[in-house]
């Protein structure tokens, strides 16, 4: 399982531990992601994602999973959330 955020598309950094004496080793910065289900207005259900904490405060401030998943180009979503927008939009069409 990779360490991809799959709203944001966050995933790992890699940069140096840098000791007292100015040595230099490589070491790799993890998103801080969690296991959530996030609630569908339109779609009426939950639906279960790997996001990382920052993502999760980002879908808050946009006002939820629905406006997260329409304005965020499809490069960024993992084929998960692809899913849920195909349908999202699909609904909005049908509407």
């Amino acid at each position: 399982m990779s360490r991809i955020c799959e709203l944001t598309g966050k995933g790992r950094l890699t940069g140096n531990n840098v000791s007292h004496a100015k040595n230099r080793t490589k070491r790799v910065f993890l998103p801080n992601l969690q296991n959530v289900t996030l609630l569908s207005d339109s779609l009426e259900r939950g639906i279960k994602f790997r996001v990382s904490t920052s993502g999760l405060r980002s879908v808050e401030h946009v006002g939820g999973l629905d406006n997260w998943l329409l304005k965020t180009s499809d490069d960024k979503l993992s084929a998960n959330a692809r899913k849920v927008k195909k349908e999202l939009t699909k609904k909005a069409a049908a509407a």
